[in-house]
């Protein structure tokens, strides 16, 4: 197809309601690239095309937990417990393989919610079942104002209490709470991604000193920079552990079979977006001066080299969250697809991209649309089936079970 081919088929499916075209191109200062159709599906079946209608599964969803407040994020144990984080209520829950449930952390001491800030995302340490360590990416209170942090912590052998151990990762900016971000996901080799927010300050995203707007890499023991960083032998400490900047409010990180780690970014009022990330790849995000909103996702004026969303929302935002990659033939259709929480479109979205990365269609299974509100993030648990939460507040949100019907 040629360019002005494609740009007219993509006219013609936007004026038909379906979704936006996604920029995969990396660009030098320049805003033109291919544009690429995006194909929208509703519904269980996966849309109108006759293989896609007797192929995708059918979803069985159930509470797995109930009667809880914005759970930000969970993680399985090697046990098949699972841990899990309250934002704003700064709980920390283990919950048993059974279904019994206990908080063992309450509140901790200088943990600070403001906002979209708070007791965010969890991750069991891979050495789990020897240490029982796990960490947090939480707001937290010093004498010169607030901060995020990242922080290794121990459940004890009886699942009854967790402790702070240390902090591994200090200093990432916040101010009103705004832009947390702040999704951990491990990643080939047992490094640790940290999908930082820019605080709504628009020199984060391209200061290079900032950890905010960022995916940091580090060392899950001690969170100094992975020694391959794009910036390794940098003299600022924040420098040395950048994977990749540019970056507006990173809410979701996810491992490809592949070993290349995907980012889940909220757009402004247009625009979230699904990233390939690329070691010391800018991705453009600049509002300044001030914070101009205004500003493109993917800013290709910048000087130097910026890397495009593989998939975007257009206009407006439906501010996807949380992802992960779906694996198992139970999947069907659907293995080796990228499932998407979304909080102000209330649905899971399914999308396919080839092994390049190219972004190829989409589907909104009617199961998970509008059925339970807000959905924040999206993790595997045993067996495969995937693990939904809820973001609705006020005591009335869910973890959902999530799995095809047999």
């Amino acid at each position: 197809m040629t360019l002005s081919r494609g740009i007219l088929v993509a006219t013609a499916l936007a004026l038909a309601g379906v979704g936006p075209a996604a920029d995969a191109s990396v660009h030098t200062g320049s805003s033109t690239g291919e544009v690429r159709s995006v194909e929208v599906a509703a519904g269980d079946s996966g849309g109108s095309d006759p293989d896609a209608v007797e192929r995708a599964p059918r979803l069985r969803v159930r509470t797995a937990v109930r009667r809880v407040d914005i759970p930000w994020d969970l993680t399985f144990l090697p046990s098949g417990a699972m841990l899990f984080t309250e934002r704003d209520r700064e709980r920390i829950w283990w919950r048993g393989p059974e279904g019994r449930r206990r908080v063992v952390a309450a509140t901790p001491r200088g943990v600070w919610h403001s906002g979209e800030t708070g007791l965010m995302s969890i991750l069991a340490a891979r050495s789990f079942a020897r240490t029982r360590h796990f960490f947090t990416c939480h707001g937290v209170t010093r004498s010169n104002g607030h901060a995020i942090r990242v922080v290794r912590w121990r459940l004890n052998g009886r699942a009854t209490h967790a402790r702070r151990v240390e902090t591994i990762v200090p200093h990432l900016p916040t101010r009103s709470g705004r832009h947390g971000g702040c999704r951990l996901r491990f990643g080939a080799g047992g490094a640790l991604y940290i999908g930082t927010g820019d605080a709504a300050v628009g020199s984060n995203p391209q200061n290079l000193r900032s950890g905010g707007g960022k995916v940091l890499r580090v060392r899950p023991r001690t969170g100094a920079g992975w020694p391959s960083n794009p910036f390794a032998d940098a003299d600022h400490p924040m420098k040395r552990r950048i994977y990749t900047y540019g970056h507006r409010n990173v809410q979701g990180l996810a491992l490809r079979a592949d070993g290349r780690m995907w980012s889940v970014e909220h757009g402004t009022y247009r625009d979230d977006e699904v990233n390939r990330l690329r070691k010391g790849g800018n991705y453009g995000w600049n509002p300044v001066p001030g914070y101009d909103e205004t500003t493109p996702m993917t800013d290709f004026s910048l000087p130097g080299r910026q890397i495009g969303a593989r998939w975007r929302s257009g206009d407006p935002t439906i501010a996807t969250s949380g992802a992960t990659w779906l694996r198992g033939q139970r999947w069907g259709r659907w293995e080796g697809c990228l499932a998407v929480a979304t909080l102000a479109d209330e649905s899971l979205r399914i999308m396919r991209f080839r092994a390049n990365g190219d972004f190829v269609r989409m589907w909104r299974p009617a199961a998970l649309n509008g059925e339970y509100g807000r959905l924040r993030s999206v993790v595997l648990g045993p067996g495969n089936a995937l693990y939904v939460t809820t973001a609705n507040g006020g005591g009335r949100d869910r973890i959902l079970r999530v799995a095809p019907r047999a």
